[in-house]
């Protein structure tokens, strides 16, 4: 078809782009992890916050909103016990950066993603910037002390709100929430590597943008900033952000991440080592659930309905027992002789 030989031609573009060494940076979203069965936020039908919509919240995103998190921190845990790492195993996209990493070409790794699975496909830390944070450390957001993963984990599964040992501060993970600012990592390393691409030759560096909406900022101005004499490529299901005024040397793949890798590692010939990467990679992780992103986002819809539910009922009995005791208090009070009514 068609269709087919466009993107057969741009592929190999990108194929000629990646043989002649370059310095790839990627700019990833959670596009890249649906294959591995994490709902994404921002898909109009099948989205979490879609799902989250029908629920008794403010508003979707409030789940991530560190002044709701401050007054009612259950719906936020009740999603960390779903998303948690360790149950997810990384894509076929997640182990091409890491195979471009054993080939030396891997520059950086952008993420907007939570879910750690560049680090579980094997990607060096050197190489990783968590945008938006990640579940791998926990603070108190009372006094700032760490609180072990493990404790954390633990708590989260055991429906336990995590209290700091100190000071009984609630405890979140290192993920940024909306109305939090972006760890000062982000910022300087995207100046570094921005002074690389300035100075660098026409064509040394590739940077590849996949899987996301391009609009949560800061994030989403990266792609822009991009000199003009470097190549990028967008690997997703439509065209966003900078990507919709096409750059001349810009290469569009309106595709599944995971399609774009196989039929890009085809033409390299890598495709056996692309292979035995996944192979090897995921034999060590047990105990995976198998359900795709939009079954995911429905199930955590629903544990958040029930928490919400919980809270509401408790909220009535304390209601209850307030007024029940407020009652109690007026008639013992006029019962005595010496009290004024209240």
């Amino acid at each position: 078809s068609i269709q087919m030989s466009i993107s057969q031609k741009d592929l190999q573009k990108v194929a000629a782009i990646l043989k002649s060494s370059p310095k790839v940076i990627f700019m990833v979203g959670a596009g890249i992890s649906t294959g591995a069965g994490i709902p994404d936020f921002r898909s109009p039908k099948t989205g979490l916050y879609h799902n989250l919509q029908s629920l008794d919240l403010p508003y979707a995103e409030a789940v991530f909103d560190i002044s709701f998190f401050k007054s009612n921190p259950k719906p936020f845990y009740t999603l960390a016990k779903e998303l948690y790492p360790g149950q997810y195993v990384p894509t076929k996209f997640h182990f091409f950066m890491k195979l471009l990493q054993d080939k030396k070409l891997l520059h950086r790794v952008y993420t907007q993603n939570i879910d750690t699975l560049e680090r579980v496909a094997g990607v060096e830390a050197d190489y990783i910037v968590e945008a938006h944070g990640s579940f791998a450390e926990n603070h108190c957001i009372k006094c700032h002390k760490e609180f072990s993963g493990d404790d954390f984990k633990k708590d989260v599964f055991d429906k336990k709100i995590p209290r700091c040992k100190s000071c009984k501060g609630l405890v979140k993970p290192d993920i940024v929430f909306f109305g939090e600012g972006l760890p000062e990592r982000f910022f300087n390393q995207w100046e570094e590597d921005l002074e690389d691409l300035e100075s660098a030759k026409d064509g040394e560096f590739l940077t590849i943008t996949a899987g996301t909406s391009l609009t949560v900022y800061p994030f989403a101005s990266l792609p822009s900033e991009v000199p003009k004499n470097q190549k990028r490529v967008l690997v997703n299901k439509e065209r966003v952000g900078d990507f919709k005024s096409k750059r001349e040397n810009d290469v569009v793949f309106l595709d599944d991440s995971d399609e774009f890798v196989e039929s890009l590692c085809d033409l390299l010939g890598w495709r056996k080592e692309l292979d035995s990467l996944i192979a090897k990679g995921t034999k060590d992780i047990k105990g995976i659930k198998h359900e795709t992103a939009e079954e995911k986002a429905k199930e955590i819809t629903e544990d958040v309905k029930e928490e919400l539910e919980e809270e509401a009922k408790e909220d009535e009995k304390n209601l209850q027992d307030l007024t029940k005791d407020l009652g109690t208090l007026n008639l013992e009070k006029s019962r005595d002789p010496t009290s004024k009514s209240i």
